[in-house]
């Protein structure tokens, strides 16, 4: 049996068997594509619950500002992790394309850290790519160091060592 198309000309069956063949095929990969994006997805949570957390001897707070921005004041956090996601350079900031190495090194995978910068934006980048790497707990702040301080978190500024 054949199948006729609206302009009159028959497709052999044998067309619509490999058309049906290939609907698994686009479902599987549809599949697929979504388990590897749920993998990555970016768990945001206010500067409330940051402090929360950060209260808790379980969570590690990273900031991923520039060492400059970490130095004028960061939030208050025992233990808390400066490892930039960008640098200042003289052309503009540049990535730091050694970040999860970096952060490989002063944690584990499944540490529990809060990942936070200046107003939200690169900790989402840097939270994706630590996602990434296989971290399994891992928290954007969103609004950033602006928030915090902007809801009267505690802050600490390092004060530079004067040497005599």
């Amino acid at each position: 049996m054949n199948t006729q198309t609206s302009s009159g000309s028959e497709i052999p069956n044998a067309h619509i068997v490999i058309k049906q063949w290939w609907i698994p095929i686009i479902y599987l990969l549809l599949l697929l594509f979504q388990s590897c994006s749920a993998e990555s997805e970016i768990v945001t949570i206010d500067v409330h619950r940051a402090n929360s957390l950060l209260n808790n001897d379980k969570y590690r707070y990273l900031d991923v500002r520039t060492s400059e921005e970490f130095m004028k004041g960061h939030i208050h956090a025992d233990d808390a992790l400066n490892i930039p996601y960008m640098f200042n350079t003289p052309q503009g900031r540049v990535k730091n394309v050694n970040f999860s190495e970096q952060v490989l090194l002063l944690c584990k995978k499944d540490d529990h850290l809060v990942v936070g910068c200046q107003s939200g934006v690169r900790s989402v980048y840097a939270t994706t790519i630590l996602l990434d790497a296989g971290f399994k707990h891992v928290y954007n702040m969103g609004g950033g160091y602006l928030a915090w301080v902007e809801n009267g978190l505690p802050v600490a500024v390092v004060t530079p060592k004067v040497e005599l």
